[in-house]
């Protein structure tokens, strides 16, 4: 088993799950696994359109639909969907209601049905979740942006988990413009100043233990992967300004090893123990494409800083690149003999580095794919490897000794050795700094020029002091009033929302009514219009049929009357008088037809005049009823506008007092916990009894 392979095997198994591995691989359905929860504890109070909240239960869609307050599930995260967290009793209102928390069993079963992406029967999928904001560039700008990214505002120092020893380095990144290092501790990734290592914030990994951590080209994000080893994996991306999360893509059934986002903020690619790579976008968290060329673990994914190529190392030694956009194989350079567990391009997109159980570095132009250059890195193996921008490299390996070396693998810093082996190196983002993390835990930044240590830090952020009594009554005081401030804002908006629904209430009817007689009137009209056209149509071709059938007629009329003459100017010709008496038969036949198609015409003209005469008016009828209908609309829309602003107010008091709430509630625990430590006071001394005075005598 390599190095690599037994740290982010205890990584992964090292923390508590909601179920055990084992039944994380079962597929978790809402059909088969959480309907029979919800009937047995929320169907009472949430089936059908009246149910509590504006939420239902009773289906799979109506469940994914949410109530009122918005959706309950977010496929992926439990910690984030309010289904689990008012059913764990994690946040308040406790569901259900008046009663205690429900079997632990059933609340795993609901936390990994949402882990694997709420899956609605066997034949489902999961559930992408969609990123909270588009980060995709137009175009690729290289080089340093106008404004290296650090946080904006004060992020939360309070460790997710504390642990009593520090765990071993396996995710590290350094950010490529600021003064910034990330380092994965459990279920939380550390940010410090890359200067100081002081520490600037903690960002939750909700998902388990982080794996993986990349920062996006220009420094404005960071992508974190990991999960539960043999239970679920995710990449989530944040955002460096706020620390907030903003992306979140893959449902793996086992921890994520390696990720990366490409230059354009487009695509993050992943892969793990599945062997597979897989690449989503970062606009809806759709996987775009799979690669399924490897043969073992994937440990190393980095794009190229262009965004053109994708570079993947597995643990039998298998490296890979691909282009970006199709996901077609490009290059297999073949050359490692055992696991490649990093990979780094040079900043122009023309060298890649990687790095092997092996022992070596090896360096790949990608102009032919061939090998420019390798050598002996790190005794038992090399660990880690990155391109500093002046085309430096650091390494790390077995041998505990960070490394830093030239183009052509000469090396040019040794820096003093780690107490445990080196897992993680990086440069910081001026190439002055070298960063190292060792299987104790330990992070320690040196100087690039001349290998002295400059400061240290762990995995393991220290702990938050405790706070007092008076501390917390204050600050649940103080939150307390914020709960009543934020009620009473609510109640204020709520009775301003009935208000202006009330006074839009008979602009909204008189708008929906006169919208129906608009619409009935364009109906008729349109019917009437329909009749007029279709007589129309008809007597058209009826007039020209009428005309063939009068000239017809005339020319055979005249012709038999000159037959006819000449018939009785020859009384003896017995050939010319049956010409005559049958020219005649003719003519009286074609005075007839024309006679016929003389009447239709006459038949059509009147129907079709009486059609367009019935037309006018409903027409006319019409455009009166969309005037009065737009009229109507026009009286109502600033009315709507009004509710629909107040509606907007009073969720975001709604939001403010649900807030409150859950603070105000986790303050009051606090303060109970606090009180019931506090020593009891000793009973004050009894008064002293007060002198008899002498019996008289």
């Amino acid at each position: 088993m390599t190095l690599r392979r037994f740290l982010l095997l205890s990584a992964a198994f090292g923390l508590p799950a909601a179920a055990s591995a084992a039944d994380a691989k079962t597929k978790i359905t809402f059909d088969q696994n959480v309907m029979p929860i919800l009937t047995q504890h929320c169907l009472g109070c949430h089936k059908g359109e009246s149910g509590k909240g504006g939420l239902d239960l009773s289906t799979y869609a109506k469940t994914m639909e949410g109530g009122a307050s918005g959706a309950v599930v977010k496929p992926g995260d439990a910690d984030a969907s309010r289904l689990w967290r008012l059913t764990a009793h994690k946040e308040q209102p406790y569901m259900p209601p008046k009663l205690p928390v429900i079997d632990k069993a059933q609340l795993d079963t609901l936390a990994l049905w949402v882990t694997q992406g709420a899956l609605e029967n066997a034949g489902s999928k999961p559930v992408a979740v969609k990123p909270k904001t588009d980060v995709g560039l137009m175009s690729v700008k290289r080089g340093k942006p106008d404004v290296a990214p650090m946080p904006t505002r004060p992020l939360s120092k309070v460790a997710v988990v504390t642990p009593l020893k520090a765990n071993a380095v396996i995710a590290m990144a350094a950010s490529p413009w600021a003064p910034l290092l990330a380092v994965g501790g459990q279920k939380q990734v550390i940010l410090y100043h890359g200067d100081t290592l002081e520490l600037l914030g903690i960002l939750p990994f909700t998902h388990g233990t982080p794996t993986t951590l990349k920062f996006s080209r220009n420094g404005g994000l960071l992508l974190a992967g990991g999960g539960r080893g043999g239970q679920s994996g995710k990449v989530v991306a944040y955002d460096i300004k706020t620390g907030e999360q903003i992306i979140e893509v893959g449902n793996e059934t086992d921890s994520v090893l390696a990720a990366d986002i490409s230059a354009d903020q487009q695509l993050i690619a992943l892969g793990g123990p599945s062997k597979m790579v897989r690449i989503y976008s970062t606009k809806d968290g759709a996987l775009v494409t799979e690669m399924k060329k490897h043969t073992d673990w994937i440990y190393a994914v980095e794009f190229s800083p262009d965004g053109v190529l994708l570079a993947t190392g597995d643990r039998a030694g298998g490296l890979m690149v691909w282009e970006s956009a199709t996901g077609r194989e490009f290059y297999s350079l073949r050359g490692h003999t055992a696991g490649v567990l990093d990979v780094s391009w040079r900043d122009d997109s023309n060298v890649l580095a990687s790095c092997s159980e092996d022992t070596t570095i090896k360096l790949w132009e990608m102009e032919n794919g061939g090998q420019i250059k390798t050598w002996g890195a790190h005794a038992a193996g090399a660990q880690a490897v990155k391109f500093a921008h002046d085309n430096r490299l650091v390494s790390a390996g077995r041998d505990k000794v960070t490394k830093v070396w030239d183009m052509n693998g000469a090396n040019t810093k040794a820096m003093p050795a780690t107490a445990e082996l080196g897992l993680r190196a990086a440069f910081n983002h001026d190439g002055t700094k070298v960063y190292a993390g060792d299987w104790a835990g330990s992070v320690i930044a040196y100087a690039a020029a001349d290998a002295k240590v400059l400061v240290q830090a762990t995995t393991n952020p220290p702990a938050a002091p405790a706070r007092t009594l008076d501390v917390a009554t204050k600050d649940m005081t103080a939150k307390q009033a914020e709960f009543d401030a934020a009620t009473k804002a609510f109640a204020d908006t709520t009775v301003k929302l009935a208000a202006a629904t009330a006074d839009a209430a008979p602009a909204q009817r008189l708008s929906a009514d006169a919208a129906n007689v608009s619409a009935a009137a364009n109906a008729q009209a349109a019917g009437l219009k329909a009749n007029a056209d279709k007589a129309q149509a008809a007597l058209v071709p009826a007039q020209a049929k009428a005309m063939a059938t009068d000239v017809k007629a005339k020319a055979l009329v005249e012709a038999a009357a000159k037959i006819q003459a000449a018939a009785a100017a020859n009384k003896t010709n017995a050939e010319l008088q049956a010409a005559a008496a049958a020219a005649k038969v003719e003519g009286d036949k074609a005075a007839a037809e024309s006679a016929v198609a003389a009447k239709a015409v006459a038949d059509l003209t009147a129907a079709f005049n009486a059609a367009s005469a019935a037309y006018a008016p409903a027409a006319a009828n019409a455009a009166s009823a969309a005037a009065a209908a737009k009229l109507a609309a026009d009286i109502y829309a600033p009315k709507a506008a009004a509710v629909a602003a107040t509606q907007g107010a009073a969720n975001t008091t709604k939001a403010a007092v649900d807030k409150s709430t859950g603070e105000l509630t986790a303050l009051k625990a606090e303060v109970a916990k606090l009180t019931a430590a506090v020593p009891p006071k000793a009973p004050a001394a009894p008064a002293p009894a007060a002198p008899v005075p002498p019996a008289k005598k």
